[in-house]
């Protein structure tokens, strides 16, 4: 008998549709607080592209990891997008405006309020439904909508996001500078010490082979010894001609005979002193080996050199903004609430009531025809 009177239409009607509309007309009309929403659209850029000194340190700086002028990719958008919805941004926020205790403001409202005494992560799941952060990735522009229900606290937690968004970008854009600085800063010592060793090695070299510049002296000694050739070539032209018109035992003829010898021994002596060095070394292999050495200090000091500048692009990169948040949208102080969408909500639970109610109706009424 009860369940009859239970599945009744009036008793279906007030259960399924009058309560609950009664229930959202007065929450609708006297019991949900307004929502005001202080709108930003914002994107992250680099200011880098016009502070390098030449290209030479924008390229350095490119090869360290720095910013050698291009545009910052996305990344550093999803950077600020996740820190926006952090822990610690809610913490800033709390401290520098005392969230807490304005979302708890409206008692009255249990559906969304924050409730005294939550603890810190049910905290930060109610920020981030009260701070939205939509990216589009293809303009890498950031739209902050923020909630509140004061127009001027909302207006004012909106440039707080943006404020404490900025300091975040720049905070991690001068760590990474000054762990560039801190890198380009060990490569140059590196640098110079290699090269003051290869150097060392350059005079030790001198010293134990005799030879100021060993590539110099093999091109003298090629051109003594093309120059003896052809003193050579000319003496025994010389004594072929005297030999023709004057007799073996001449002073002419002897003369000639001693200057061939004397010119053919200097010529060998050269020869041997390109092939073998003091130290038993040919001179070729010294000039290949002092040239390799030449070749390591010229790649240590360029290295060095680079480091250098990379050093100075790091250094002026810690020292200036080189990320800046350009608001292309700032925040304004709301004139009207945008939420609760009071007519709309109570029209859409108008509507599902009324479904709810007769899909309810009509299963019953085919129960009961199948009874019957």
């Amino acid at each position: 008998m009860k369940l009859k009177t239970f599945t009744s239409g009036k008793a279906l009607f007030v259960l399924l549709f009058a309560a609950p509309v009664l229930a959202a007309a007065v929450y609708y009309g006297a019991v949900a607080a307004d929502r005001y929403v202080s709108q930003s659209v914002v994107s992250v850029r680099d200011t880098s592209s016009s502070g390098n000194v030449s290209s030479a340190a924008g390229a350095v700086a490119a090869l360290l990891g720095g910013g050698g002028g291009a545009a910052p990719s996305i990344s550093d958008t999803v950077y600020l997008q996740n820190y926006i919805h952090s822990m610690d941004m809610m913490r800033r926020l709390d401290a520098r405006l005392n969230l807490r205790k304005h979302f708890e403001q409206p008692w009255y409202d249990p559906f969304y309020r924050l409730w005294p005494g939550a603890s810190q992560e049910w905290m930060l799941r109610y920020f981030r439904s009260r701070v939205e952060v939509t990216r589009d990735d293809y303009t890498g522009l950031l739209t902050i909508d923020v909630q509140g229900f004061e127009p001027e606290f909302t207006r004012q937690l909106a440039q707080a996001v943006l404020e404490e968004g900025e300091r975040f970008i720049n905070d991690y854009t001068h760590r990474i500078a000054r762990e560039r600085l801190t890198f380009a800063e060990t490569e140059a010592k590196l640098a110079l010490g290699r090269s003051q060793e290869v150097k060392a090695q350059i005079v030790a070299f001198q010293a134990r082979n005799k030879l100021l510049d060993p590539m110099s002296q093999a091109q003298a000694n090629n051109q003594l010894t093309g120059t003896l050739q052809a003193a050579l070539a000319k003496q025994e032209a010389d004594l072929k001609s005297a030999l023709d018109f004057l007799a073996e035992d001449t002073y002419q003829v002897k003369a000639l005979r001693s200057q061939l010898a004397a010119t053919r021994t200097q010529l060998e002596a050269e020869r041997l002193r390109v092939t073998v060095s003091n130290n038993g070394e040919q001179l070729t292999a010294l000039a290949v080996q002092y040239q390799g050495l030449l070749a390591q200090a010229t790649f240590h000091d360029e290295a060095y050199r680079a480091a250098l500048i990379g050093i100075e692009a790091a250094r002026a990169d810690t020292l200036r903004k080189v990320r800046t948040l350009v608001v292309v949208d700032p925040p304004v102080k709301a004139e009207s609430a945008v939420y609760p969408a009071r007519l709309y909500d109570f029209l859409t639970v108008l509507a599902l009531c009324g479904m709810l109610f007769s899909i309810v109706r009509l299963v019953i009424a085919t129960i009961r025809e199948h009874q019957d």
